[in-house]
């Protein structure tokens, strides 16, 4: 629990979260604070006297400006007693303009037998009740009392509901990270399976992070490339097997069958990773090329996600230095050549150039 000079807070811990109910403003003596607005000193003092006697702190104001200089200088107070006819300011010009500023703040209007349907007016605009004149003491302190109960049941529906809501993020945010994780061990299991990828979508990962870094991406951006390089191919989940590890070259069956696994890992990730498209951009759209040659669209140029167009260039350089079923690997400097050589075709030519950067110019490639 924790208290700030001159307003009373109450703060739950969820997780990291805290939770800020405010229950009522106070001054240093501790006591809820009333303001009373009313041009005439008389019914401000009779009223001052009475609010007293309910354990709150008066504070008087004699028309709508000096009651918003008051609430400027001191802030929010949690209950408001307010005439409508006064000089400078009326109480509904008032009223509108305080709940604009202090929308908690508990009003009640003072009100004669000829402005009740003012005073209903001023209901409509967010009042809490009205007090018709000449007042009695004990209409007062039940009218206050049922304004402050009212706030009150207000302030703690919108702290339960905001507590409810966060309870239900963090539980949502857990459960998506319990899946994400069964998805990236999955995709570590379907690699181990097979010698020619072990490792490959934690390459892919690690290098599209560093080239991220390398083009200005920071903190989560960064953070969702990481999971869409490492995620980018578990659409191969419904790739047949056969087809992944055949030697030669595929027929156009077989390349087409192949070409699916893109969109199918977006349909796969979706309902859990709505919260982050461009993991799901990554995963769709990683083998669409520059020229609209690609696949699952055939983007073109800026049309590719630039999160993609990372992961296609550090993909592809990693199939090319690694052994693959239908091919041996290439030395580095030669799939280095293979970028430059297909920069502005099928690559951006500004990732793969901010690739090479991240790795000292190549020197620093392959990693293991």
């Amino acid at each position: 629990m924790k208290r700030n000079r001159g307003q009373d807070y109450w703060l739950l811990a969820v997780g990291p979260v805290y939770f800020r109910c405010v229950i009522a403003t106070i001054s240093d003596s501790a006591s809820p604070r009333c303001l009373i607005v009313d041009d005439d000193a008389q019914v401000r003092q009779v009223l001052a006297r009475v609010i007293a006697t309910q354990g709150l702190s008066p504070v008087e104001a004699s028309s709508g400006a000096d009651a918003l200089a008051v609430l400027k200088r001191v802030g929010e107070i949690p209950v408001c007693i307010s005439d409508i006819y006064m000089p400078e300011m009326d109480g509904v010009t008032f009223l509108r303009e305080a709940l604009q500023r202090y929308p908690d703040m508990a009003v009640v209007m003072l009100t004669g037998m000829a402005e009740v349907n003012t005073a209903v007016e001023c209901l409509k605009l967010g009042a809490l009740d009205y007090i018709s004149k000449p007042v009695i003491i004990e209409e007062v302190r039940a009218r206050v009392h049922k304004a402050l109960e009212k706030r009150r049941l207000v302030l703690e529906n919108r702290f339960y509901q905001q507590m409810l809501e966060m309870r239900v993020h963090e539980l949502d945010r857990k459960n998506r990270s319990s899946l994400i994780n069964g998805v990236q061990t999955l995709v570590q299991a379907l690699e181990a399976k097979d010698a020619y990828t072990s490792g490959h979508s934690s390459r892919v990962s690690r290098y599209a992070t560093r080239t991220a870094v390398q083009l200005g991406f920071a903190d989560d951006a960064v953070e969702h490339i990481r999971l869409g390089g490492e995620l980018h191919d578990i659409g191969k989940i419904g790739t047949r097997e056969f087809i992944l590890n055949k030697p030669g070259p595929l027929t156009p069956e077989e390349f087409q069958h192949i070409m699916e696994h893109s969109a199918l890992g977006e349909k796969i990730l979706a309902p859990f990773l709505s919260q982050s498209p461009s993991v799901l951009r990554i995963v769709r759209s990683h083998h669409e090329r520059i020229d609209g040659s690609g696949f699952p669209d055939a983007l073109r140029g800026e049309l590719i996600p630039l999160e993609a167009r990372i992961v296609a260039v550090v993909d592809a350089f990693d199939a090319m230095t690694t052994n693959r079923a239908y091919r041996p690997q290439l030395p580095v400097p030669r799939a280095i050549d293979e970028l430059r050589r297909c920069a502005g075709v099928h690559f951006d030519a500004r990732v793969v150039e901010a690739f090479l950067n991240a790795f000292g110019s190549g020197s620093q490639l392959p990693i293991s």
